[in-house]
């Protein structure tokens, strides 16, 4: 089973992120610009503060009658102590029944309290399936006498 060290290095190593004190409506233009649902929020010395997904913006700004180009990220993001995180060396599948307990679509990547990166549901369930197509392509093989 793969694990999440190896899926970032599969993945690459860009991180996009926003500053707590940008504009919500700035966050939204960054992620529709790189087609991405979550930013880490990160301060001026690139320590991590928060992240913002879509959720936030949706749960946050518009149910509750805010302006985007008003509101702070700061406002609306799931701050550090809040986050739900993984470490390089969690499997796949515990990835999966933490986002699936915790209705949660991002997971940042943290390695001895470094931000290393950040894992979408998309990622997992990618992995997930490249897992189930090598699995099913060894029992084809079994079955029709390939390896004998």
């Amino acid at each position: 089973m793969k694990n999440v060290k190896e899926i970032l290095a599969s993945k690459g190593s860009k991180i996009w992120s926003i500053s707590p004190n940008a504009k919500v409506f700035d966050a939204l233009k960054l992620m529709a610009e790189k087609q991405i649902g979550a930013l880490m929020v990160m301060d001026d010395k690139g320590r991590v503060e928060g992240i913002i997904t879509e959720r936030d913006y949706a749960r946050k700004i518009i149910l509750f009658g805010k302006s985007s180009k008003e509101t702070l990220v700061a406002e609306i993001m799931t701050p550090v102590d809040k986050m739900f995180h993984v470490g390089p060396n969690n499997t796949v599948e515990e990835c999966m029944v933490l986002m699936t307990a915790e209705h949660v679509r991002h997971l940042p990547v943290c390695d001895s309290d470094k931000f290393t990166g950040l894992l979408s549901i998309g990622d997992i369930v990618k992995a997930i399936i490249s897992e189930k197509d090598v699995l099913i392509e060894q029992l084809s093989n079994y079955i029709s006498g390939k390896y004998m």
